[in-house]
């Protein structure tokens, strides 16, 4: 067994077509059908259900790519541990949140990055929860920011970062005076939100069921660049995370107002797989997160427009 032979295996499963499998792993489509053949004999079982195009991994194909993932994961870090001892850290770091994380993700690498000049970071900024979790455990991120309200299971290793809580932003003018707004309030005004296939707007979504209200937003969109730029016209007010403020500014004209009633501030945290030794490059990235502090993203920002 070789691991290059794991590898057409690991392709396969992601790709799911022979031709685009053997192109991720720079052979020949014949290549790899080989080496899966030869794997097939040495472990005396099918690994795939064959026909004029790919149909499936069979059950214990199936679990070879469980397994394939995980040695694979680990000859991986044993090369970097090993380049770590060396020459210090290098490599890529595979990194993935859920959008509203992605400033967590900002303050994050770079002082990942300052501190390991040799090392690359790749990110994936667009996950749900689930999504991480189950990417982690796939080997295909070393490590996540998601929500940690909901019970994690015991294989993943989980360090709190920051409470995201929600705002307002609304017109100064009209929140002149006043320190903070309710949800059924936000209901009533001309909003612009996320997308209702977002994560983030899903979210929104059930807090305002919760006070019996449900938004009728006039404006919606994909991105959060975009929202903001909506709602910078005045027209508009919208609801976001506080964490989002430090990295667009409240726009001029506007306010940001805490939502209450009921308050909301679910908890945000670094997840890595819990397994020893693990990646060096997670053990890495946890290390700057113990040494900074993202609690100031639980707040405004302390200048805001007039």
């Amino acid at each position: 067994m070789f691991f290059r032979q794991l590898e057409y295996m690991v392709a396969l499963a992601r790709e799911r077509h022979f031709l685009r499998a053997a192109q991720s792993c720079s052979v020949s489509q014949p290549a790899l059908s080989e080496g899966i053949r030869k794997l097939e004999e040495e472990l005396d079982v099918p690994l795939i259900h064959r026909g004029n195009k790919f149909e499936g991994l069979t059950a214990e194909g199936q679990q070879i790519v469980v397994w394939a993932r995980r040695i694979l994961a680990d000859r991986d870090g044993l090369k970097e541990e090993i380049g770590a001892m060396r020459a210090g850290l290098r490599g890529r770091l595979r990194f993935g949140s859920v959008p509203t994380a992605s400033i967590a993700v900002s303050l994050l690498t770079a002082p990942f990055c300052a501190k390991h000049p040799l090392a690359r970071v790749q990110v994936v900024s667009d996950l749900k929860s689930e999504d991480v979790l189950r990417r982690l455990q796939n080997y295909e991120i070393d490590a996540g920011i998601t929500y940690i309200r909901d019970s994690i299971p015991g294989e993943f290793q989980v360090a709190h970062l920051y409470m995201e809580k929600y705002v307002l932003l609304m017109a100064a003018d009209t929140g002149t005076g006043v320190e903070s707004a309710t949800w059924a309030a936000a209901a009533a005004l001309p909003l612009c939100l996320l997308d209702p296939v977002m994560q983030g707007r899903r979210r929104l979504d059930d807090v305002f069921a919760e006070v019996g209200v449900m938004p009728s937003p006039r404006v919606e969109t994909d991105s959060v660049s975009s929202l903001f730029a909506q709602v910078a016209t005045g027209s508009w007010a919208t609801v976001v995370p506080s964490a989002w403020l430090h990295v667009f500014g409240v726009p001029a004209g506007m306010c940001a107002l805490p939502l209450v009633e009921p308050k909301r501030a679910i908890p945000v945290g670094l997840v890595t797989l819990a397994s020893e030794p693990g990646s060096v490059m997670a053990r890495a990235m946890a290390a700057v997160s113990q040494v900074t502090d993202l609690t100031f993203l639980e707040h405004l920002p302390r200048e805001q427009a007039p």
